[in-house]
């Protein structure tokens, strides 16, 4: 029989040492994003995030925000791009997550556009026509609230559930007559289509939208320096784009990078991305987003899915699912 021998104390001390190393090595995260042509897609490229954190960072591409949220739940996924509409319905639910960050005011890059020969100049055409959408997304909701708003009564109008790529493969069949979508795909449809209205066009009319990065509260909680870290990374793209727009042609490495990232064509980067706004941080902190418009897009998000059947109930206040915590920490160092 084998007699039991303990370690000396210096080996005992250099297998704790390893362990604790190997540990460290092996913080991981899997971050769920989306096609939209933001421009930290830079920071993805680059691999900046993992060299400063030093976490191995699984980049996943999903199709909508409804996806996101459920990948999320599931706990496959820690961090999300999420538009507001999904979000909404994800807080509503009790999910736990936090919005940190904007990632962008919609504004006018969802797009309501008619096939050329659909027979549709406005909304009111749309009663009997095919409009595809991702549903739960914000496009969906910029659609359901745009028709409520010029009187159309949902049910005369064909609404059909497709993701961005579903969209474009059923476009180029002539199985639809419009969509409400975002880029790239809108670019594509957009050369054999016309523009009937934006998101921006139902924003303005007390309905605004917007995309959100999530992350799950637990593990932001314990993991609080890699997304400060984050958060500093995606702060810094948006101002270096901000600051030089004209330079992200076609031919740039930044549009090169966001292409590769997005699957979009090079060309249709630039004018899809000038539809964007990008919060810079102090606008991130102000009343108009993280500082209380957010929650109140929530709110008046969650209150519409209600009346559309689609949530049971809206929380008293969306403000608990907002956290600046991190974006204050980041504006420190």
């Amino acid at each position: 029989m084998m007699s039991y021998r303990p370690l000396p104390r210096w080996m005992a001390a250099c297998a704790l040492a390893v362990s604790g190393f190997a540990q460290a090595q092996t913080k991981e995260v899997t971050f769920a994003h989306q096609d939209m042509v933001f421009p930290y897609r830079t920071v993805m490229e680059s691999g900046e995030l993992e060299k400063a954190t030093g976490y191995k960072i699984n980049w996943r591409m999903f199709g909508g925000g409804g996806d996101v949220i459920k990948a999320m739940a599931s706990g496959d996924v820690q961090i999300g791009e999420v538009g507001s509409s999904p979000l909404a319905a994800a807080t509503s639910q009790g999910q736990d997550i936090k919005l940190v960050w904007i990632l962008d005011d919609i504004a006018s890059s969802d797009v309501l556009v008619a096939r050329n020969g659909a027979g549709i100049s406005s909304w009111k055409d749309l009663k009997g026509k095919k409009v595809a959408v991702p549903f739960v997304s914000t496009a969906h909701y910029s659609l359901m609230v745009g028709m409520k708003l010029a009187g159309v009564d949902a049910k005369s109008v064909s609404v059909m559930n497709m993701r961005p790529p579903e969209i474009a493969a059923a476009w180029e069949r002539g199985d639809i007559d419009a969509s409400f979508i975002w880029d790239p795909v809108l670019s594509k449809i957009r050369r054999s289509g016309t523009t009937i209205a934006t998101s921006g066009d139902v924003g303005k009319q007390g309905f605004p939208t917007f995309d959100g990065l999530v992350v799950n509260a637990k593990w932001a909680a314990e993991n609080k320096g890699f997304v400060v870290a984050l958060v500093k990374a995606i702060s810094r793209a948006d101002a270096e784009y901000r600051a030089n727009a004209a330079k992200w042609t076609a031919t740039s490495p930044q549009v090169k990078a966001i292409a590769k990232w997005t699957k979009a064509d090079e060309k249709d980067v630039p004018d899809a991305m000038a539809a964007f706004v990008y919060p810079d941080t102090t606008a991130q902190l102000s009343s108009t987003w993280l500082g209380g418009g957010a929650a109140k897009t929530l709110a008046n998000t969650s209150m519409f899915l209600k009346e559309q059947g689609r949530l049971q109930e809206v929380k008293p206040d969306y403000n608990a699912f907002v956290d600046t915590s991190y974006l204050v920490e980041a504006l420190k160092k």
